[in-house]
């Protein structure tokens, strides 16, 4: 057994290894990994998965929406399991870590278990959740969604793709649609669900901390912005009688960044898609389409943000002669993590000699969703240069098997040993 002095550690080669393994399924030519959401490749990376869960001795459930859970059983067969995961779906253009780390780790702690001969009193669960990334279908974090009842099971399994093939036919075509209602857990739900992932961002990295203890996640809002104003010649309409949409659109895009930045440190304000119309090098644009995301910790702060925006768009518009229409997209409220959580990553850290610091995510996670139906936290491991979704995503392994350790001791501090 081990002791305060000598606290267990994973394997960190193996855990390595399990990574380099599932990033064989899909991978790109600068490596990178394509694997997306219900593809065959997925169904192959699923299937590598269940069959390494198979073999630590996990018993095997899924889900009609396609998650994955892999049992461990405690002495106490009354407890509620503690449980880890996250998902192995990819970008067009992913990484080999997004994701798939936060499930070879969970994999890794029941491996290290296995070997050591230890036993916990609660169950212990491994998941991997139907489409994180949301690329192929929406919405985003779809199964961990419909596990938290966010979503129906039966809506999730309508939405379709590009093609109009349904999630509900991949997922029968994959052998994944499972006869397991969503959030039907044996013993009832999580008694707590950690899960681990590299940051996505460059702050621990700048910080030269191994460890971040992630204290929430920040809410978004998205839109979608309609500007228009009027097609005209460039060269004979004089610019004081222009309806110019895209000037309209550049100041309205310059005051998502200030707005953001008004909401400092925890303010985010973005827009990643413009569609320029007739978008002609002679014609003064005639209408502007544009997303906005923006970011919070605090839903006081977002209603902060989402009125300064309406009340400026309306008065850009009004400057250049334009209308403007915003439609709300998507909503995520803002995630302050289980304080009991948390403080289990924190001692966890402390208890193996981490440096470590609080952070907070700006992305999503399938541990935003299952936050709702039970106690959550997240552990953060630093990426090179902060850059995710991307095929040159790094992260070094000494920072994966540190997250894993943490990621160990947390799961056991809650899950107690027999």
């Amino acid at each position: 057994m081990s002791t305060p002095a000598n606290p267990l550690r994973i394997d960190a080669d193996r855990l390595w290894q399990s990574l380099m393994d599932l990033a064989r399924i899909g991978a790109t030519p600068k490596g990178g990994v394509c694997r997306i959401a219900l593809t065959d490749e997925d169904k192959a990376g699923r299937d590598q998965v269940v069959q390494w869960f198979q073999e630590a001795g996990l018993a095997v459930r899924i889900d009609e929406v396609g998650n994955v859970f892999g049992r461990r059983a405690g002495t106490d067969p009354q407890a509620r399991a503690v449980a880890t995961g996250s998902h192995i779906d990819t970008q067009p253009t992913g990484g080999k870590f997004d994701g798939n780390y936060g499930v070879m780790a969970g994999l890794e702690v029941v491996r290290t278990l296995n070997a050591q001969g230890i036993q916990t009193v609660a169950p212990l669960e491994v998941a991997f959740w139907t489409n994180e990334e949301g690329t192929r279908f929406t919405p985003v974090m779809m199964g961990s969604g419909a596990f938290a009842g966010v979503f129906g099971a039966e809506d999730i399994c309508s939405q379709q793709d590009g093609a109009g093939i349904t999630v509900g036919a991949e997922l029968e075509r994959i052998g994944y649609r499972g006869t397991v209602a969503c959030g039907d857990v044996p013993g009832g739900p999580f008694a707590a669900y950690f899960e681990a992932h590299i940051e996505q961002g460059p702050v621990l990295e700048a910080y030269d901390k191994p460890i971040g203890v992630v204290s929430g996640a920040l809410g978004q809002q998205w839109y979608d912005v309609t500007v228009t104003g009027m097609d005209a010649h460039a060269g004979p309409t004089p610019m004081d009688l222009r309806h110019d949409a895209m000037l309209a659109a550049a100041r309205m895009m310059d005051a998502v960044n200030r707005i953001a930045l008004d909401e400092a440190p925890h303010g985010r304000g973005t827009v990643g898609h413009v569609q320029v119309l007739p978008n002609s090098r002679n014609v003064i644009p005639g209408q502007v389409k544009f997303t906005v995301d923006f970011r919070n910790l605090s839903q006081d702060g977002l209603d902060r943000m989402d009125l300064g925006m309406r009340t400026q768009f309306a008065q850009l518009a009004a400057q250049c002669q334009c209308s403007v229409a915003l439609e709300q997209v998507v909503k995520f409220e803002p995630c302050v993590f289980h304080a009991d959580c948390v403080a289990s990553v924190r001692h966890a850290a402390e208890q193996l000699g981490y440096a470590h610091m609080d952070v907070v995510s700006g992305a999503g996670h399938d541990a935003v969703y299952v936050h709702g139906v039970s106690p959550t936290g997240m552990i953060f491991v630093p990426c090179k240069d902060g850059i995710s979704h991307n095929e040159i995503e790094d992260a070094k392994a000494e920072h994966l098997a540190a997250g894993c350790n943490v990621l160990l001791h947390a799961m056991l501090e809650r899950a107690g040993i027999a």
